[in-house]
């Protein structure tokens, strides 16, 4: 597994609000500081397809820290994608989506966080 925190490539910004689809698997972050938009790892290729919602803490907060863990395959190409977040607010943390990777080569991803 390899866990790569987020940062907003606009401002260098570690704070977020989330967009997920639980459903489909996707999730798009929204820099707190500045705005801009990205999507984390391949959620871009659902997004169409996907009916995403703010992720939201159960104490109402919706900005998070993020991070994106990788499951790896023994030949270290990327299995699964898990979201996680922790509320800047109470310090809460979870996981709000994942999802299946089935295609090669997958390198690319661990950079898409």
């Amino acid at each position: 597994m390899k866990i790569v925190p987020s940062v907003c490539g606009g401002c260098g910004g570690r704070v977020f609000f989330v967009l997920v689809d639980d459903v489909e698997g996707g999730a798009e972050r929204v820099c707190a500081g500045c705005g801009v938009r990205a999507f984390i790892a391949d959620g871009e290729e659902f997004w169409e397809d996907a009916d995403p919602g703010e992720a939201c803490c159960p104490c109402g907060s919706g900005e998070f820290e993020t991070a994106v863990a990788f499951s790896l395959a023994d030949d270290g190409s990327v299995r699964w994608v898990t979201v996680g977040l922790r509320c800047q607010k109470d310090g809460a943390a979870g996981a709000y989506a994942d999802w299946k990777i089935d295609y090669s080569p997958t390198d690319h991803l661990l950079t898409m966080v």
